[in-house]
C-alpha cells in the first residue's frame, strides 16, 4: 500500500468529476462505519453510488493503492485516507456574505461543523442588518471584512448576495485572501487563476431536468 497516496498524481492531473465524487464516497463510508460495517467491496460502493465497480477502482487509483483484490476496502482506513486527500481531516473557517433569506438559512444549518467547516463570521451590505444575531453570529459590516478574515484565518466564503453586488463582493473576498468561494447568486463571477469558485444555481439544475421530463 502506498505511503503517501496524494503524491501519486499532481492535483491538476485528477479530473474534476473524480474530485466531485470523493465527498460522496466519504458520506457513504461514514454511514457504513456508523452501521458497524468494517469492510466494503467496490461492488457494494458502486451500488450505493450508482457507478460501476470499475469506476470506483479507477477513481481511487489516482491517489494510490487502496484495499486488496478480492478482500475489499477497510472502511475506516479508506475513510481516513479520503478525508486526508480532501483536506477535511482538519477544520476550515468559513464566512457567509449576505444575510438575506438564503444566508440566514445557511447560517442556521447544523450540518457544517460535523464535516469540518466552522461558520465563524457573517457579513452584510445592509447596515440595517449589521449587528443582528443570526445562527449564533453577530452580522458584521463589509468594512470589517479584511480584519475579520485575517483574524479568524478564513479561507472559504459562501456568497449569497444579489446579482448586482456579487462580482464586487467576490473581488473583495479574493483581495482579503479567501481562496475558495461557494456562490449562490445566479451569475458566474470572474476570479483570477488559483481561486476556486463553485456556482450553485437551482434554477439551472431544474431546467436541465425539465429537458428530460419534457421529452417524456
Amino acid at each position: 500500500m502506498a505511503s503517501n497516496p496524494v503524491t501519486r498524481q499532481t492535483r491538476s492531473d485528477v479530473p474534476e468529476v473524480v474530485i466531485s465524487r470523493l465527498p460522496q464516497y466519504v458520506r457513504i463510508l461514514n454511514r457504513l462505519l456508523d452501521d458497524g460495517i468494517q469492510v466494503v467491496s467496490s461492488q457494494q460502493l458502486g451500488e450505493k453510488l450508482q457507478v460501476t465497480p470499475a469506476q470506483i477502482r479507477k477513481d481511487l487509483s489516482y491517489f494510490g493503492r487502496f484495499g486488496k483484490q478480492g478482500r475489499g476496502y477497510i472502511v475506516k482506513d479508506l475513510l481516513e485516507r479520503l478525508r486526508q486527500i480532501l483536506g477535511i481531516n482538519t477544520s476550515w473557517n468559513v464566512a457567509v456574505v449576505g444575510v438575506g433569506r438564503l444566508g440566514r438559512a445557511i447560517l442556521s444549518y447544523p450540518g457544517f461543523n460535523p464535516d469540518g467547516f466552522r461558520l465563524v463570521a457573517a457579513f452584510d451590505l445592509n447596515n440595517q442588518v449589521v449587528g443582528e444575531e443570526v445562527g449564533g453570529l453577530s452580522v458584521r459590516s463589509m468594512d470589517e471584512l479584511d480584519q475579520i478574515v485575517a483574524k479568524e484565518k478564513i479561507s472559504i466564503a459562501i456568497v449569497a448576495v444579489p446579482v448586482e453586488f456579487t462580482q464586487n463582493v467576490v473581488d473583495h473576498l479574493v483581495a482579503c485572501g479567501v481562496k475558495a468561494i461557494l456562490n449562490y447568486a445566479p451569475i458566474a463571477p470572474q476570479v483570477r487563476e488559483g481561486i476556486r469558485i463553485r456556482n450553485i444555481d437551482p434554477v439551472l439544475s431544474l431546467q436541465s431536468m425539465t429537458y428530460y421530463i419534457n421529452e417524456e
